[in-house]
C-alpha cells in the first residue's frame, strides 16, 4: 500500500486529505512535528508527499529542498498562494506538480495517483533507512548526515546498508564478506577490517561516533534506540 506524508498546517485541511486519500486505498499521515517534518519523514518513508508552502518554523520549500538531498520521492505542493511566481518556485525547488487551494478531493486525488503510476511504475520504491540523524537512500546508494552528503565506496555502502537493515541485531563478520564478496571479488578478513575502519572514520567525522558497535567473537551492531 502506497504512503502518503501530508505536510499541512491547518488539521481539518490535513485530516479530510488523510481521509480521502484512505478513500481510494492509500496509508496517509499527517505531520505533527513542524520543527522535525525531514524526521517525520525518514520514520514513516512515504510514496508521496503533499506539501503546503506555508508552515510553522519553515516553509514547504525549504522542507522539500532538505529532502531532496536525501530522496527523489515525489512532492506535491498544495497552496492557496497559486500565482505563476509560487508555481514555478514549487517547481524549480524539486516539486513533481501543484495544486491550488481551495482543490476539489477528486482532482487532488486523480493527481496523486497518476504521479505514483509515473514514478513506481518504472522506478520501483524508494527506500530511506535512518538512524541517529544519518539517512541511507537505498535507490541510489547515498549517505547524508544532517543533510550533508557523505562519500562512501561500495564496499563501505554495502556494510553500512547491511547494518542499518539489521539495526538492533548483530552482523556477523562472515555475513558481511559474503556481501562484499557479491561482486566477485575476492575477500579476505584483512578487507573487511580496512574497509570498516575507513567507514567508522567516515562517520566519525561526520558527527556520528560510536555508530558501530564491535561485538567482540561475534561481528558488528548498529544499537536499535534504547538499546545499550
Amino acid at each position: 500500500m502506497y504512503r502518503i506524508l501530508v505536510v499541512e498546517d491547518d488539521r481539518g485541511i490535513a485530516s479530510a486529505v488523510c481521509r480521502q486519500m484512505e478513500s481510494w486505498g492509500l496509508q496517509a499521515r499527517a505531520v505533527e512535528d513542524f520543527r522535525d517534518v525531514l524526521g517525520e519523514f525518514s520514520r514513516y518513508d512515504p510514496h508521496l508527499i503533499l506539501m503546503d508552502i506555508v508552515l510553522p518554523f519553515y516553509n514547504g520549500y525549504h522542507w522539500c529542498s532538505q529532502i531532496r538531498k536525501v530522496s527523489k520521492v515525489p512532492v506535491i505542493f498544495l497552496s492557496s498562494a497559486s500565482d505563476n511566481m509560487n508555481i514555478v518556485m514549487a517547481v524549480n525547488m524539486g516539486g513533481d506538480d501543484f495544486v491550488a487551494k481551495p482543490f476539489d478531493a477528486n482532482v487532488l486525488t486523480a493527481k496523486v495517483q497518476a504521479v505514483l503510476r509515473r514514478t513506481y511504475d518504472y522506478s520501483g520504491q524508494v527506500r530511506i533507512l535512518e538512524h541517529r540523524g544519518a539517512m541511507l537512500n537505498t535507490a541510489d546508494a547515498t549517505l547524508t548526515v544532517d543533510g550533508k552528503r557523505v562519500e562512501l565506496t561500495k564496499n563501505e555502502y554495502r556494510i553500512l546498508q547491511s547494518l542499518m537493515e539489521q539495526k538492533g541485531s548483530v552482523v556477523s563478520r562472515e555475513r558481511l564478506m559474503e556481501i562484499l564478496w557479491d561482486d566477485g571479488s575476492f575477500v579476505d578478513e584483512n578487507t573487511l577490517s580496512v574497509n570498516m575502519t575507513r567507514l567508522r572514520r567516515k562517520l566519525d567525522s561526520a558527527g556520528l561516533e560510536r555508530f558501530i558497535t564491535t561485538k567482540v567473537g561475534m561481528g558488528y551492531l548498529i544499537e536499535a534506540d534504547g538499546q545499550g
